[in-house]
């Protein structure tokens, strides 16, 4: 829990409050499409770079093309969800934010394994990754759930 006793007071966070995740599905589904747009467009310049360094390498390079996509998502989303803000740019945008459960903060490798684990659970368990939000508390997500974190609003 995020409630805290000090000298024999309960003290709660703003993730005790249920006002935290009022629309929290919809934004993060909204969030999610604004991220791979940035992601593509992000992708064009290095794949520029790839292009060109295939030529210098008569080919060799142009092998790089087949990890351009993962590697730049992966650059985001570690810089920007395990930045000092705990939200990519879509997420920024949408109001909300991720967070640990014991109040930690999100660093780079949480971040990246929390996509990881989404793009994963979406190769095996597509409907059951958004089902999931139906019925656990705070509206996590199964990866969530593994991880101990949750996504809430992050102006409340």
């Amino acid at each position: 829990m995020n409630a805290r006793v000090i000298d024999g007071e309960i003290i709660t966070t703003r993730l005790d409050d249920v006002r935290a995740y009022e629309g929290v599905r919809t934004r993060r589904i909204l969030a999610f499409i604004l991220d791979y747009c940035i992601v593509a467009l992000l992708t064009i310049p290095f794949a520029i770079l790839v292009f060109l360094l295939g030529l210098l390498t008569l080919g060799l390079g142009w092998m790089l093309f087949s990890v351009l996509v993962p590697v730049v998502a992966v650059l985001y989303i570690w810089n920007t969800l395990g930045g000092a803000d705990q939200a990519t740019t879509g997420m920024k945008m949408m109001g909300i934010r991720l967070d640990r459960l014991d109040g930690t903060r999100i660093d780079g490798l949480t971040a990246v394994v929390h996509s990881v684990l989404f793009w994963a659970g979406n190769v095996i368990l597509t409907p059951l990754i958004l089902l999931v939000t139906l019925f656990s508390d705070r509206k996590r997500t199964l990866h969530d759930l593994l991880l101990g974190t949750v996504v809430s609003r992050s102006g409340r």
